[in-house]
């Protein structure tokens, strides 16, 4: 059995912890700060723990599925006087670039071992192992948890040793998942205006060839079902990574709609799924 810890069950989090749960082979340990979010794996076999440090204790691989680069530092100086010897972490949370080169340098001088591996998946797709998973870090670290890692996701990407690189090709992806979102979010609004039906404006994009998975949340839109998997608040946080990294580089796209979502998460939405920028009225 493989001894595991996971902190962070959030819906990226309790896809991960269900699939490990489903495929067995592991002794399962989660944390959450959140204790009513963690407690619900208890029935299905995990161990829930009282802290983040009580989480790790004897775990070989020390999952990390949390919000942002504060409470990925915040957990590990938690954990970190009880992280066993050989224990690697593996923090699955969308970082900056910035703080994740820091992060790994000063965790490296630690003597703590740590892989950045932030993933382009859905709850459903972590908990059926499919979608992507990348991994910067130390090569010889990465052979360590191959056998591990694998089986958690549908492609496992090693990108090298640049520790930032992963962070730095997480926020490219998500920065055309946004931008994606946030045309067709004017498409259905020039639609209303235009008296279009909306499912007949996204039929278009039956005939519009464009890359598989690049309008995959146009059914949600046309469905009016904003239940979340990737919350805009979520996606707000992964926003001003993009502006931090871009810096004097103009990204005025971005930049506006940052804007947008800022009022978005002022009206009462933040916790709504992004595709909530498309929602009549808002």
């Amino acid at each position: 059995m493989t001894r595991i810890a996971l902190l962070g069950t959030g819906l990226l989090g309790s896809g991960f912890a269900d699939g490990l749960l489903a495929r067995g082979g592991t002794d399962l340990t989660v944390w959450n700060r959140t204790p009513s979010k963690a407690a619900v794996f208890a029935v299905r076999g995990a161990r829930v723990a009282v802290s983040a440090a009580d989480a790790v204790k004897d775990a070989e691989f020390v999952h990390l599925v949390l919000l942002d680069d504060a409470t990925v530092d915040a957990t590990i100086r938690a954990c970190q006087p009880g992280l066993a010897t050989g224990a690697i972490v593996i923090d699955h949370t969308t970082n900056s670039p910035a703080g994740t080169a820091i992060r790994a340098r000063e965790l490296e001088a630690a003597g703590v071992s740590y892989l950045h591996a932030p993933v382009f998946m859905s709850p459903a797709a972590a908990r059926n192992a499919q979608g992507t998973m990348m991994v910067a870090g130390s090569a010889a670290l990465f052979e360590r948890a191959r056998a591990h890692l694998t089986p958690m996701t549908g492609a496992l990407w090693y990108l090298g040793e640049r520790p930032d690189l992963a962070a730095a090709m997480k926020l490219f992806g998500n920065a055309m998942i946004l931008m994606t979102s946030a045309g067709l979010a004017d498409v259905f609004h020039m639609a209303d205006s235009l008296g279009v039906p909306r499912a007949d404006a996204f039929g278009l994009f039956d005939r519009f060839k464009v890359e598989p998975g690049m309008i995959v949340r146009g059914t949600k839109i046309v469905e009016e079902n904003y239940t979340a998997t990737f919350t805009l608040e979520t996606a707000r946080k992964d926003l001003r990574l993009m502006l931090d990294a871009a810096a004097d580089q103009p990204v005025p796209l971005l930049s506006a709609l940052a804007e947008r979502m800022d009022a978005v998460i002022a009206a009462g939405n933040g916790g709504l799924d992004m595709a909530v920028l498309a929602k009549r009225g808002v």
